[in-house]
């Protein structure tokens, strides 16, 4: 099922209008509209608002895994990649029904993974394997290399961003899973 497709179903599925998301939300209902009808992709902040709103996470949106594989073959990776961004998660875990989150990010140069700063619950570690990476937290910025590492309190908002001239290549742990 398409991405905005989901989402409506599951907006009717709710009993919500597009004027009660678009409130819950923060996003207008010109931008929803086009994100239901995929005219339009939504930024991982507006999916991340949308999820928010339908009382979902965002793991809602990531097809489903057979729950009793612990394996995840790497031409069967679940992949969230928005349109319209330059970045893509893929699922190392085998689903996101346990207490952690396992993902690699791709992000193209120049990227980054969201507009603005987020905050959620939790905790992240990630690891750069390839490329360059900015981690924007709180007030504070750090930039990992390839074989760098960061553990952060994921409840102070944050971002990534690509500084460098390649795609860059990371992976993350979170706890509790936050997509």
């Amino acid at each position: 099922m398409e991405l905005g497709k989901k989402i409506r179903s599951l907006r009717k599925e709710l009993g919500k209008s597009l004027e009660d998301l678009a409130k819950e939300s923060g996003l207008s209902i010109g931008l929803l509209s086009q994100i239901e009808r995929d005219i339009t992709g939504p930024s991982v902040e507006s999916l991340w608002k949308i999820a928010k709103a339908l009382n979902v996470s965002m793991n809602y949106f990531f097809d489903n895994y057979e729950e009793n594989n612990p394996v995840v073959r790497k031409n069967e990776r679940k992949q969230l990649k928005l349109p319209n961004s330059n970045v893509t998660y893929e699922l190392l875990s085998p689903n996101l029904n346990r207490k952690i989150e396992f993902l690699i990010v791709k992000i193209e140069p120049g990227q980054c993974n969201k507009k603005e700063l987020i905050a959620h619950e939790g905790e992240e570690c990630g690891y750069v394997i390839k490329g360059k990476l900015k981690i924007k937290w709180g007030d504070k910025e750090y930039i990992l290399e390839e074989g760098d590492s960061i553990y952060f309190d994921s409840t102070v908002p944050h971002r990534f961003i690509n500084i460098g001239d390649e795609e860059c290549i990371s992976i993350w742990a979170m706890t509790p899973p936050s997509f």
